[in-house]
């Protein structure tokens, strides 16, 4: 026998669930490494809900006038794709005191902030204390709740392990601490683990045993570099010193090295080292390029991942860190904070090396004899890059509110504070003042007032855009800002209401309905008709997350005056369907109208047996 059940609740009510009740995510079936551009494509036919008031034709006596007939409301459906833009320039701000912890009591009138030493305006200020609306939003529900509706993470934590530059020694050592941290995660965490080489990976889940065995897959994959016993000793830094930067002391120390170790003689040796050090630097620059380029676009997509789902998330990184010496490179790393502070992703890093020390003239693997000099000057090119290389790793950290822990050799601290959050950040807002659409670089400076024993850490700075967004992709923009977002919004009056049917007991047909109440929406007028589209997106997840199906239906409304006050009363509701199977569902629903461009997002949550 088929069921038919319904859950119609006001707005007030589906308020109490807020957080928990939202998780949007994405599918990632087709991989962590894919390049693509995040995209969410829905669609959707246009229906109106029996029982509800429906849109009324235009009046018969109308029909022989072409100007006054036409519809008062239309549908269509379109494919959205969104793009990522940033109409402010946000940086995220964590304050500590001299004992290291946050401070959480400080204002927008004591901060500065310049952009390329120019003060700027800062129009957008908050401080979040992470976890404390979701407390409050599920006390409330406690409190409030009159039947028992999905339990929903909280919490998500992507783990990176960098095995395209760890070696086995400290990638052992760095698996073995973080399987220890995962043992402490709470029921409502989810994690996932990533590997940039992206033959390691896991998605999100709170099964312990398929963690343990993911970290015990894990292993050193370089992708592009050479063996250990190289001749020359060229590394990625001394390399681009060499080719790209035409330092000559450099050249010269790789150029001795290669004489010592080569055993060159002769007239001609000092030529033989000089070519053997331009093809071996060359190699290394492309080897290591290319690396860098592959580890920073694997967490590109992780932050497109983990910017899909709700609650607190953070994106721990375990790498020895690396280089990033090209202005591309650059360019990607400020996309990751970007796209992280947009979507309010915090990254802690832990630099797997420890304690790191530079052996002078190298350690037993370097076949062959060194020159002394050269060996001095290779030692300090040694301990310029490792400090080069952690500077990806802080400036991730740093600049989306999260820790970096180094040069320690406690991984099982190191885990337990890059995976946490900060008790108190800022988020500071500014629209750069003639700004150039040049794509040039903006160097940030973020201070104090009264900074008497108190430091900070925000982001270094960003780069300019090389092109306006149009009026439409502002508008796609802001749909998927309220979409990925985790907060609801009531700026237009919009009400979720949910109802299922089953026709058998291995299948169900969910209804999601929007009901509107038109009447209280701004409107333009147009030849005596009021004019304004309504965007509508619906989206369904499985408890874990998991993208089920989304739809978009784009409502044109030219309604009559006499319609709005005396046929549309009750509203419009509009409905979209899904065909499911039983089990525990969220819902996403966010409505934006075009003349008042209002927003309104409401978090559902619904058991089919």
């Amino acid at each position: 026998m088929s069921t038919i059940q319904k859950s119609s609740r006001s707005r007030t009510n589906f308020r109490r669930w807020g957080l928990q009740e939202f998780l949007f995510a994405l599918v990632s079936a087709c991989g962590i490494l894919l390049p693509a551009l995040l995209f969410f494509v829905i669609t959707a036919g246009a229906q109106s809900q029996p029982g509800q008031p429906t849109p009324q034709p235009a009046d018969p006596a109308s029909q022989s006038h072409p100007d006054q007939s036409a519809a008062e409301i239309a549908t269509h459906e379109e494919a959205t794709t969104f793009k990522v833009n940033v109409k402010l320039v946000m940086v995220r701000v964590v304050v500590r005191d001299s004992q290291g912890h946050a401070v959480g009591n400080l204002h927008k009138e004591d901060f500065e902030l310049f952009d390329n030493r120019k003060p700027q305006i800062i129009s957008h200020f908050s401080m979040e204390q992470p976890g404390t609306q979701l407390a409050k939003e599920r006390k409330t529900s406690d409190e409030n709740a009159s039947e028992k509706l999905p339990s929903v993470p909280e919490r998500y934590i992507a783990f990176v392990f960098d095995d395209i530059h760890l070696t086995f020694g400290d990638l052992a050592q760095a698996r073995t601490a973080a399987d220890h941290h995962l043992a402490t995660l709470q029921p409502t965490d989810r994690a996932a683990i990533f590997s940039t080489s992206g033959q390691t990976t896991l998605d999100f889940t709170d099964d312990r045993a398929k963690l343990h065995e993911t970290l015990l897959r894990l292993q050193p994959r370089p992708i592009a570099r050479t063996g250990i016993n190289e001749c020359p000793d060229i590394s990625y830094y001394m390399a681009d010193l060499i080719q790209n930067k035409h330092d000559p002391q450099a050249e010269q120390a790789a150029t001795q090295d290669a004489i010592a170790c080569l055993r060159l003689t002769g007239p001609n040796a000092l030529t033989t080292a000089r070519a053997t050090v331009q093809g071996t630097a060359s190699q290394q620059l492309a080897a290591g390029s290319q690396e860098s380029r592959v580890a920073l676009s694997v967490l590109k997509d992780v932050v497109r991942r983990i910017s899909a789902m709700p609650g607190q998330r953070t994106m721990v990184v375990v790498s020895p860190g690396f280089l990033t010496p090209e202005t591309e490179m650059l360019q990607d790393s400020i996309d990751i904070i970007d796209r992280a502070l947009h979507s309010e992703v915090m990254i802690g890093t832990l630099d797997a090396r420890g304690l790191y020390t530079i052996v002078p003239g190298g350690d037993i693997t370097r076949s062959g004899p060194t020159n002394p000099l050269s060996a001095s000057l290779e030692v300090q090119y040694q301990t310029a890059s490792a400090e080069a290389e952690d500077d990806v790793l802080s400036d991730l950290a740093y600049a989306t509110g999260g820790n970096f822990f180094h040069n320690n050799n406690d991984l099982d601290a190191g885990f337990k504070q890059v995976a946490a959050t900060p008790e108190y950040f800022y988020t500071l807002g500014f629209a750069p003042q003639n700004l150039k659409l040049d794509g040039s670089y903006h160097r940030l400076k973020v201070s104090l007032k009264d900074s008497a024993k108190l430091t900070l850490q925000a982001r270094h700075g960003y780069y300019a855009p090389k092109h306006a967004a149009d009026p439409a992709e502002e508008a796609r923009i802001e749909i998927e800002d309220a979409v990925f977002s985790q907060e609801e919004l009531h700026d237009l009056p919009v009400e979720l209401h949910t109802q299922f049917f089953k026709p058998s007991d291995t299948e169900a047909k969910l209804a999601v309905l929007a009901h509107v109440d038109v009447r209280h929406i701004r409107y333009r007028k147009v030849e005596g008709r009021n004019i304004n589209e309504l965007t509508v997106v619906s989206a369904l997840f499985n408890r874990n997350g998991v993208f089920i199906q989304g739809m978009q239906k784009n409502l044109t409304m030219r309604w009559k005056d006499a319609t709005l006050e005396s046929k549309l009363g009750s509203g419009i509701t509009l409905k979209t369907n899904f065909d499911v199977k039983p089990g525990s569902y969220l819902v996403r629903l966010v409505v934006r109208d075009t003349e008042g461009q209002l927003m309104s997002a409401e978090n559902g949550a619904i058991e089919i047996p």
